[in-house]
């Protein structure tokens, strides 16, 4: 679907918990919400950070940090078993309802790839075009605090925009928003839309939000997910011990969309599951840069410069030999 006014574009912010730790009823739970959206005339549909299979919760609740622990490897190998590996077509479900519906996806997932032997996990996020391709996978660059105990750090090689309609669209996972320098790149290609993906908390995305619009003067979106206590199931390692020490309430939410001038669009939506849908105009974005333009007429390039590495990280490389 497309607007009449090349400038609009419908976007949908999709905040729920995971059938946590379970790859396949995440993601069918995710494509009823992709339908949903299409109903809502959507053209760009985005999911939390580590939304599938979910968000490793427990490492806070069962000691993460002790080593050679046989019940935190019971969890991890359970994480892994439940991981996305896109090479073996585990997105292939969401890449046909991007092509059904003409809508492009942002999805937040727990990658497990081939390049890297296939055996340690990654928070990445995933753009999925509206033909169905899977256009960018960017690999969240430093994992947040007990984060490093199950993910591996990323690389550069997924800092990258896509043209959607009037819009060029970036992102970042969780607190890597809060790096300038990551957000720089991606203002440096022409982003002006920006997608922060967040596990959910409305501390995390009530301040940043606004203050990425004012700084980038491009409209933000911050997806959250959702976590209770009574979304630990009873068929993965140890669950009785996370349910105890578990807080009713793991992730309340906190999605919402911010103008370029800071102004909400969508106030920070918190407790409940849903999709909460918006419409941006690219001429809003076009006003605000007319005072400020972050990698534009308010740059220094001859005094401040930015290099960027985006070779993706291998252990194994194949080199031909010369003939």
């Amino acid at each position: 679907m497309t607007h009449s006014n090349p400038d609009l574009l419908t976007v949908g912010l999709v905040q729920v918990a995971p059938v946590w730790l379970n790859r396949q009823a995440t993601l069918e739970k995710m494509l009823l919400y992709i339908d949903e959206a299409a109903s809502k005339k959507c053209q760009l549909t985005v999911f939390s950070e580590a939304l599938l299979p979910g968000y490793p919760f427990w490492l806070e609740l069962t000691d993460g940090a002790r080593f050679n622990s046989d019940l935190q490897k019971d969890l991890h190998a359970h994480y892994m078993q439940q991981a996305v590996q896109i090479e073996a077509g585990h997105l292939e479900a969401f890449q046909k309802k991007a092509r059904t519906h003409k809508m492009a996806l942002i999805l937040g997932i727990i990658e497990r790839p081939v390049d890297r032997g296939g055996h340690s996990l990654y928070c990445s996020m995933v753009y999925v075009s509206a033909e169905g391709e899977i256009a960018n996978v960017h690999r969240k660059l430093m994992p947040t605090y007990e984060e490093r105990l199950t993910w591996a750090p990323g690389d550069g090689h997924g800092l990258q925009v896509q043209s959607l309609g009037a819009f060029t669209v970036g992102g970042l996972n969780c607190w890597e928003n809060w790096m300038p320098l990551p957000r720089a790149v991606l203002y440096g290609l022409g982003e002006d839309l920006h997608v922060a993906i967040w596990p959910g908390q409305l501390r995390n995305t009530e301040d940043i939000t606004r203050f990425i619009a004012k700084e980038s003067r491009a409209y933000v979106l911050s997806v959250s997910g959702l976590m209770r206590r009574e979304d630990i199931p009873d068929n993965i390692p140890h669950a009785r011990l996370i349910r105890k020490n578990s807080l009713p309430l793991l992730a309340n939410g906190g999605s919402c969309i911010s103008a370029p001038d800071g102004s909400w669009i969508i106030e920070p939506q918190t407790g409940e599951e849903g999709l909460w849908v918006g419409t941006l105009d690219h001429r809003e974005v076009r006003r605000e840069r007319q005072n400020f333009d972050p990698s534009g007429h308010y740059s220094r390039p001859d005094v401040t410069r930015l290099v960027v590495n985006r070779e993706r990280q291998r252990t194994v490389w194949d080199q031909q030999s010369e003939i």
